[in-house]
């Protein structure tokens, strides 16, 4: 069988593709455009997970899920893909009208020829300043001001990235912990009043976490607590 199968096949007959690898100069515009987009590509999605953190709702939006979380101490239940999924999701939907206007501002003109990579950067970071800087504070943004030593920008696009995202980061995650405070308070009631519930009932062994866990999904549930922590993030943007 296996003589009948090797004579099928004429080795004379089988075809090899070929592969060239040309090195070197060339006077095609089109193919250095194309190598420069890839390498800009690459170098985007490089930076992507930094670009996301730090430039956009992202931050904030999943320290609250995960205060919410360690609130009702369920321990890793949602779990951290779930949390960071959903965070996603949340980012991509505040984030759709700023990344609508990058995309007809200044990608598809770039795509098309029409504007530089430099101009297309500059365009890009037009609506991402605007979102940033609407959600920063005055003085996070006075704080790099002051140690980067330039001359006080007169407008929004006269801030380099430098200074705002920093004072964007730094402001953001003051506002997230400040909801998640907020979150908190209702469940510390309720490990406080078992706590004591426990401890003049005499049973000091039984660990209040037990108790309290169950009443705290349980409140969770009745007010639909992820719709309200949801509705609560996205207006506060």
């Amino acid at each position: 069988m296996t003589e009948i199968l090797f004579a099928a096949v004429d080795p004379t007959q089988a075809l090899i593709p070929g592969i060239n690898l040309n090195i070197g100069a060339t006077d095609d515009p089109n193919g250095v455009s194309t190598t420069l987009r890839i390498l800009l590509l690459m170098t985007v999605l490089s930076l992507a997970p930094a670009i996301l953190i730090l430039m956009t709702c992202f931050t904030r939006i999943v320290i609250v899920l995960s205060f919410v979380r360690t609130a009702l101490a369920t321990q890793s239940m949602p779990p951290n893909q779930v949390i960071i999924g959903l965070s996603l999701f949340l980012t991509f939907f505040v984030m759709s009208p700023v990344f609508a206007e990058v995309n007809e501002t200044a990608l598809k003109p770039f795509q098309e020829g029409q504007i530089s990579q430099e101009e297309a950067f500059d365009t890009a970071m037009i609506p991402m300043k605007e979102f940033m800087a609407k959600h920063t504070r005055e003085k996070d943004l006075a704080l790099f001001l002051k140690y980067t030593r330039v001359e006080k920008p007169t407008t929004i696009q006269d801030i380099p990235l430098t200074v705002l995202v920093p004072a964007f980061a730094i402001s953001e995650l003051k506002t997230a912990f400040q909801i998640g405070f907020m979150i908190f308070i209702p469940f510390l009631v309720i490990d406080m009043v078992v706590a004591s519930t426990l401890m003049a009932m005499g049973m000091m062994m039984l660990p209040p976490v037990m108790i309290s866990l169950p009443f705290k999904i349980l409140l969770f549930i009745l007010v639909d607590g992820w719709h309200l922590v949801v509705q609560s993030l996205l207006l506060s943007f």
